[in-house]
Order: C-alpha cells, then sequence, then structure tokens
C-alpha cells in the first residue's frame, strides 16, 4: 500500500467513477484501475464494486475512504503550502533582537515587512546580546548590538548593519549638563560621579567598560540594573550617570539630558546573524534584504 494508491482511492471515492477520476488525477484510466487492483490485493476483500458507468464502495472501500480523503487533503494541503513558499505568501520568520535595536527598530522593521507578507508568520525573541547569541539555534535572523564574539557557531553569517553612538544620561539640573545641546563629557570627567550600568551580558555595558578601560579611568559603578528604560529610571532617580543608545532618547521628555562622550564618540555597530545560513529560507533571505535597504548609519 503506497500514498499514491490512497490518494488515488480517495478520488475514486469522491467521483464515484473511474474516468472522471483518472481525469482529475492526470492519469490514464488504466493506471487507475491499477493502483485499484493492488489496494484491493493488500486489503484482500473488495473495496468497490462496478455499478453501471460508476463504481459502488463496498463497507470496507467506505471505511477505507475516511482515511483515504484525510490523506488526500494533507498531499493537497502541503503542496498548497509549499507554492506558498515558493511566492512568500506563508511560512514563519523567528527573530531574535537584543534591547536596543529590539525596542527601537524592530518595530519598525516588521510592521514594512507585514505589509510586503501579510501571510508570514512572525516570532520575536529578545534579550542582552548574550541571550540573543545563546538563541541563534532556534532563530532565522538575530540583531546584536555588542561585538560579534567567537562564541558563534560555524555556520552562522555576520552581516554589519548600522551605526550607533553610545551617550551618557543624566537629569536635568545635573552639574555636567549646564548646557545638555553643547556638552561633550569626557571619561575622566564621568569617572568622578557614580556610575550606573546595564547587566552583564548587555552590549552597551561590554562598550563602555572596554572604553574606561582603554583609557585607565576606574568606574564608580553605584547600581546594575536589566534593560534600557531600567538605567533611565535609575537616572531620573538619581543613582548615577547612566549609558544609552543615542536612539533610545529619540522620544525621551526634558527629564533627562544626553551628553556625548568626546574627544572621540563612543560607537558600535550593530550586526545581523543568519545562522545555519547553508540552509537559511526565503523568508529569512527577504527580511535580510529589507534591513540592508536601511544599513546607512543611523
Amino acid at each position: 500500500m503506497t500514498p499514491e494508491q490512497l490518494i488515488t482511492f480517495a478520488v475514486v471515492a469522491e467521483q464515484r467513477n473511474i474516468s472522471r477520476a483518472a481525469l482529475e488525477l492526470h492519469l490514464s484510466q488504466p493506471a487507475v484501475s491499477g493502483q485499484l487492483r493492488l489496494l484491493q490485493e493488500e486489503f484482500g476483500e473488495p473495496l468497490y464494486q462496478r455499478d453501471g458507468r460508476g463504481v459502488r464502495l463496498t463497507p470496507t472501500g467506505e471505511q477505507l475512504a475516511v482515511y483515504a480523503a484525510r490523506l488526500r487533503d494533507t498531499w493537497r494541503d502541503a503542496h498548497a503550502f509549499r507554492d506558498a513558499l515558493r511566492g512568500l505568501e506563508r511560512g514563519t520568520l523567528r527573530i531574535g533582537a537584543s534591547t536596543t535595536p529590539a525596542s527601537y527598530l524592530l518595530p519598525y522593521l516588521i510592521a514594512a515587512f507585514h505589509r510586503q507578507y501579510p501571510e508570514v508568520r512572525l516570532e520575536t525573541a529578545s534579550g542582552n546580546t548574550s541571550d540573543v547569541v545563546g538563541m541563534l539555534g532556534s532563530l532565522d535572523v538575530a540583531m546584536i548590538e555588542g561585538p560579534v564574539g567567537a562564541q558563534l557557531p560555524p555556520d552562522t553569517a555576520v552581516h554589519p548593519w548600522r551605526d550607533d553612538e553610545i551617550v551618557a544620561i543624566v537629569p536635568r539640573g545635573h552639574p555636567l549638563a549646564a548646557d545638555p545641546q553643547e556638552t561633550v563629557v569626557t571619561l575622566d570627567a564621568l569617572g568622578a560621579h557614580p556610575l550606573v550600568l546595564r547587566e552583564e551580558g548587555s552590549g552597551v555595558r561590554q562598550i563602555v567598560e572596554r572604553a574606561f578601560a582603554r583609557a585607565a579611568v576606574p568606574m564608580r559603578v553605584a547600581l546594575e540594573i536589566a534593560g534600557v528604560e531600567g538605567v533611565k529610571e535609575a537616572v531620573r532617580a538619581g543613582m548615577g550617570i547612566g549609558f544609552v543608545s543615542a536612539m533610545s532618547m529619540r522620544h525621551e521628555d526634558s527629564a533627562l539630558c544626553r551628553l556625548r562622550l568626546g574627544p572621540v564618540p563612543l560607537a558600535r555597530r550593530f550586526s545581523i546573524l543568519v545562522p545555519h545560513v547553508r540552509a537559511a529560507s526565503r523568508v529569512a533571505q527577504r527580511f535580510l534584504d529589507l534591513c540592508m535597504q536601511d544599513a546607512a548609519p543611523d
């Protein structure tokens, strides 16, 4: 018994006519009859009887027709799904993003992608850079903000994406924020104040710690807290000076002031990772193409 025999039987049971079933299946009538004969031999008893110009199912045939119809419908659905994927009408895209791109870039990209491919199911996951790298085995595309480490799986493609600037933030009225539109502060100046850092594994934290280490400036860490909004709230509460992506301050109210770090700005580059690149899906490639259209510095 083969799937083809069962599918043929399902169409014959539906049409109650071998000739019409042959036309629907794009087979010759002898080929259909041959498959029915082999299927009957498999069961050891008649599945149908000739009835004028058509056929009538036996009780055994009626029972088998239920299972055969299920198989035929599943077969049709699988073919329809294949055809939809070829046209990118359906499918699933699993996207991971570290905190900053997840909050300030990904929503716009998802909205643009959804307008082009509304039937593609989108699943998202976020965390800090280390978290997202750890998820790569279950993702199709990932966006990270920290340095690309050596811990990436060997079949992961890395695409440099967007530039971003790390800025210091202080409450309005802080001594370093006399003129927030023009203020550029050095790491030496910041080292004299308590600091608020992101949690371990954060891309922002990695860059800030490396910058202070290169400048040989000690850090007075007053608080470690998870997430960009956590850093902002701690700064508002007066816990110290925080560090965030400049893009996270685009819609910020006047309670916080942004200070550029100098004399050289503290910059970084976001990357897009495509794990298991040799088996990457078409939908993942389309999403990557969309992202790379907007790969100019922020």
